[in-house]
């Protein structure tokens, strides 16, 4: 993958709403309500604090897209992180 793809793919999670993202199901998460993605809350975080960010809702997608979508806002960054390592390496080794 060359730098500019990976430079692509950064600029669109910095684009992206703040994180850490987090899947809500109802039903199994919680009792009642709508399934959704809150973002913007730091695990332990008081759910009702004003650093919270928008809470997205997705129709028609199943439990598994919206624990995908909600994850891969961590993840994303992290595998990014995780390739730019090992291309250090690799340069290293030259």
């Amino acid at each position: 993958m060359k730098d500019e793809e990976l430079n692509e793919i950064m600029n669109r999670v910095l684009s992206a709403t703040k994180g850490p993202w987090v899947s809500w199901v109802e039903g199994r998460d919680y009792d009642s309500g709508d399934s959704f993605i809150m973002t913007g809350i730091e695990k332990g975080q008081d759910i009702w604090n004003n650093s919270r960010g928008e809470d997205i809702y997705l129709s028609g997608a199943t439990i598994a897209d919206q624990d995908f979508i909600a994850h891969a806002r961590q993840d994303i960054p992290k595998l990014l992180s995780y390739i730019s390592e090992l291309k250090q390496q690799l340069e290293k080794k030259k």
